[in-house]
């Protein structure tokens, strides 16, 4: 009987001496990722920190999740519904069901009239206007491909410390300097999946989970790391694609 308690302390004691040394597993279990959910999203249903919970599963850029990637939450049990990001508004449409008119019958025999094109949900144009310029100044970096350098969004000369103001309504999901190349980032998230994103600040007015209003100033403008002239870095992505900002701006 003694002999059988001593080696249970000893397989104890090992134990104990393994987790310290290599590390005890983790508990906690892996989200998989739906179209429409965000890291902001994600973490908030969890109740954990987003910036702890890109950490963790080594995410530089919050905006770029893929759907089915796997999410390890920590310190959880059981898997939570996680809201998408965005609830596409249905279109209006009235509670009647149309009246269908019957076709006139034609006089002439002229040929029959081409049914109109179907309209597709990927069809939709950028709208002029929908976001507001950041900051007043000149566009220095255009979007789009020069060489073997790749702009994601446009580059607007201002002096350092300019204030930057939000380019839409929108909720704060980062607010950091951990993504290379971006030196201090901002990034809003808006509504139909839409994100803002404005590098190269000298200060941050803002901190993570604020909402702020479209003109509401959410930054001072600095340099970027590679040390060239002052400027903002500006992006707006459609889900997690960049798209062309001076098509959405006035």
């Amino acid at each position: 009987m003694l002999a059988m308690l001593q080696l249970s302390v000893k397989i104890c004691l090992l134990s104990l001496i393994v987790c310290l040394v290599f590390g005890c597993a983790p508990t906690g279990i892996y989200h998989t990722v739906k179209p429409g959910q965000t890291l902001y999203r994600i973490a908030m249903t969890y109740d954990i920190d987003e910036q702890r919970l890109a950490r963790i599963n080594n995410i530089k850029d919050p905006t770029q999740l893929k759907v089915n990637q796997k999410i390890f939450i920590p310190d959880v049990t059981s898997l939570r519904n996680v809201p998408a990001s965005v609830v596409q508004p249905s279109p209006t449409t009235s509670s009647r069901p149309a009246v269908q008119k019957k076709p006139e019958k034609s006089t002439s025999k002229s040929a029959p009239a081409k049914p109109p094109a179907a309209k597709t949900a990927g069809s939709a144009k950028p709208v002029k206007g929908l976001f507001a310029w950041p900051v007043q100044g000149k566009v220095i970096n255009n979007f789009g491909s020069r060489g073997q350098k790749v702009y994601k969004g446009i580059e607007i000369g201002v002096p350092q410390g300019t204030s930057v103001t939000a380019a839409a309504s929108g909720k704060v999901i980062y607010s950091g300097n951990a993504i290379p190349g971006y030196g201090n980032l901002v990034i809003l998230e808006h509504t139909h999946s839409y994100f803002c994103v404005y590098g190269y600040n000298k200060k941050h007015l803002v901190t993570l989970h604020d909402f702020v209003g479209q003109g509401e100033e959410i930054a001072l403008s600095g340099v970027p790391p590679s040390g060239q002239s002052a400027r903002l870095h500006f992006e707006i992505r459609k889900g997690k694609a960049a798209v062309n900002p001076i098509l959405y701006l006035p």
